[in-house]
């Protein structure tokens, strides 16, 4: 039980870790559209990136895929450009009863970020036969560490929109755009080519 809680605190603080902030504003851009309001789909929507994301990250540790890392890294910056570019789109803010677009980009971009972690995790677990768990509690790490920064994200949109009374859409623009230009230059300096 104590590789569980090992591995637990590995997949948390790597994912809150500010030197690895190329997660931490992947969440940003897939969360900022929706207010503490919509606490049920940011959950579901995250939980959906981490089911892409640990999909590739146990088929990469399990060696049944294997991609380059030069592309993967180039690829996460590339996804977070995306998602912050499809914030632009968001007018509305209402929710859609059918699938809302977001929720298969999360899936999806999951799959490329779970590759860029494989490579740390396989550093970790070397050879070791208990795997499947060590997963597993790296896995629930990432995620509580990804609720974290999601409650953070919310807090913060709670003050902007509400007390310091931004316009919902302006804020959504502002963040957007500057996370937009952060990933931008991650990807200009990634480019495998």
């Amino acid at each position: 039980m104590t590789d569980f809680w090992l591995f637990f605190e590995l997949g948390k603080d790597h994912i809150a870790d500010l030197n690895g902030y190329d997660h931490i504003l992947f969440i940003i851009a897939l969360c900022i559209r929706y207010t503490y309001k919509d606490w049920k789909k940011v959950l579901v929507l995250v939980t959906a990136f981490t089911i892409g994301h640990s999909i590739t990250l146990a088929l990469s540790v399990l060696e049944h895929i294997r991609f380059s890392a030069a592309w993967i890294e180039f690829m996460i910056p590339v996804s977070i450009l995306a998602t912050a570019i499809a914030n632009v789109f968001e007018k509305d803010f209402t929710f859609r009863a059918r699938m809302p677009m977001i929720y298969f980009l999360a899936v999806f971009f999951g799959l490329i970020h779970g590759l860029g972690f494989s490579n740390y995790l396989k550093s970790l677990m070397g050879k070791d036969a208990n795997i499947v768990s060590q997963l597993l509690a790296f896995n629930l790490g990432l995620e509580a560490g990804q609720l974290l920064i999601v409650l953070s994200v919310m807090i913060v949109s709670v003050i902007c929109i509400r007390l310091l009374n931004f316009p919902r859409r302006e804020y959504l623009l502002f963040v957007s755009g500057a996370v937009s230009g952060i990933a931008l230059i991650m990807a200009l300096e990634r480019i495998p080519f």
